[in-house]
């Protein structure tokens, strides 16, 4: 009988294939929790990109039937705040009017915003003034 409990005892001791998943899966989650991290970052990066070209279009449109500046901004600044607006030409009326839209991206999510530096994005849009 006791060459029975010496044998299961050692079967016991030995590491298994659980423990191997368990070391290996602790391995890999850092790398795949930093992956789905900069992959959520992208997707407010490229969310931030289309807000900024909505905003530069809402700006032009503004901008064709008015000179005024503060409604230009505020045409602007209602799709994106803090948006730094600049009309860069007005021509009279039939010529073109140009505007740029110029926004900082923060990239503030934990360990990507350590590697990824914060972005500027700029968008132009050149419409024919009407008034």
């Amino acid at each position: 009988m006791a060459g029975r409990t010496d044998r299961g005892a050692r079967r016991r001791a030995r590491p298994g294939p659980a423990g191997q998943a368990t070391v290996e899966f602790a391995l890999v989650l850092p790398l795949c929790l930093a992956l789905l991290l900069l992959l959520v970052q992208v997707a407010v990066v490229a969310r931030d990109a289309i807000v900024v070209v909505h905003a530069a279009r809402a700006a032009g449109r503004e901008a064709a039937v008015t000179p005024d500046a503060a409604r230009v901004t505020a045409a602007a600044t209602r799709s994106l705040p803090h948006a730094r607006v600049r009309v860069v030409r007005r021509e009279p009326p039939g010529g073109d009017v140009e505007v740029e839209v110029a926004h900082r991206v923060r990239t503030d999510l934990p360990l990507v915003g350590a590697v990824v530096p914060d972005l500027t994005l700029r968008s132009r849009a050149v419409l024919r003034v009407e008034r």
